[in-house]
């Protein structure tokens, strides 16, 4: 194989693995440097389930995110409340709430500038 073919064969495979790593990690939710970029949906039944938790935490509002592998628990809630604050209800595997922080209206969570 001439030394050109060599080059363009090592090429084209760098940009396969490259394509590939990429692919791998917007399927798993790993990318970007920015905290948010890598939070993953509940889905499914789960989804179901942790909303009903969340909001008999809460006793109202409306679900307006959700997260699995949270960095405190297995499962986040964001519960949106009537007054306007948001709730973030933390949920182990059996959908048990095991913490929560409230963010009142217009209040910027911390690290965001």
């Amino acid at each position: 194989m001439s030394r050109h073919k060599k080059t363009i064969a090592i090429g084209a495979g760098v940009l396969v693995l490259g394509a590939g790593g990429a692919a791998i990690a917007n399927a798993t939710g790993v990318i970007g440097e920015d905290e948010n970029e890598t939070e993953a949906p509940i889905t499914g039944s789960a989804l179901e389930q942790a909303k009903a938790a969340a909001l008999a935490e809460t006793g109202e509002g409306t679900v307006s995110g959700t997260e699995v592998g949270d960095e405190e628990s297995k499962y986040e809630v964001e519960v949106t409340l009537d007054n306007g604050d948001e709730r973030d209800v933390q949920l182990d595997e059996s959908f048990n709430v095991v913490g929560g922080e409230t963010d009142e209206a217009g209040e910027e969570e911390q690290g965001d500038e």
